[in-house]
């Protein structure tokens, strides 16, 4: 049976559950979700949009003119696009992040989905991605959605997130771990 995922709490809960209402009544769910992760697979690229996005140092009007710029040349929907311009212009930039991924939550939990965050040191090929959903379906039992995003720094192998389980099976913590090992046989 699929579990319920939680939803995120606080300013980023608030602002999630807002744009989400807000896009079931205008039959705007499946677009502004795509919107969103097409935000997401930008800030997870771009080092300057990221420190855009979480720096109070930016001023607001530079920060929306900036985001402005961004979201018409990658062609962000009008409520997406007003959802996020309004974060910068309420100083709540830093938690559109996490406010992204409640709305993509909530989404999910009302279509029984569970949400699987993969993060892996290179890309992954459309086939790996594919297969990873389809074993992770039957092992939860449930309609998975993955969110893929890279880190180097892992050196190889990958982290799955569902819910409040993980699996680290990246070379970065297996390192850390013989090296551990190695301290503690010394």
């Amino acid at each position: 049976m699929a579990q319920r995922q939680q939803a995120v709490s606080g300013v980023p809960g608030r602002y999630a559950r807002a744009l989400y209402e807000l896009a079931k009544e205008t039959q705007s769910v499946d677009a502004v979700a795509e919107d969103l992760r097409q935000v997401q697979t930008m800030l997870d690229g771009s080092e300057d949009l990221r420190r855009l996005v979480r720096s109070p140092v930016f001023r607001a009007d530079a920060q929306i003119a900036a985001l402005q710029a961004i979201l018409k040349a990658i062609g962000i929907g009008p409520l997406a696009s007003t959802f996020i311009l309004l974060t910068a212009k309420n100083r709540r930039l830093a938690a559109l992040p996490d406010s992204m991924r409640g709305f993509l939550a909530l989404m999910a939990a009302e279509r029984g989905e569970v949400t699987a965050e993969v993060i892996s040191a290179e890309k992954l090929s459309v086939k790996h991605v594919a297969e990873l959903k389809d074993e992770l379906t039957k092992r939860m039992g449930a309609n998975i959605v993955l969110l893929t995003t890279t880190d180097a720094s892992l050196i190889g192998g990958m982290i799955v997130k569902i819910g409040s389980r993980m699996v680290d099976n990246s070379l970065k913590t297996k390192l850390r771990n013989l090296k551990m090992i190695m301290k503690g046989a010394g």
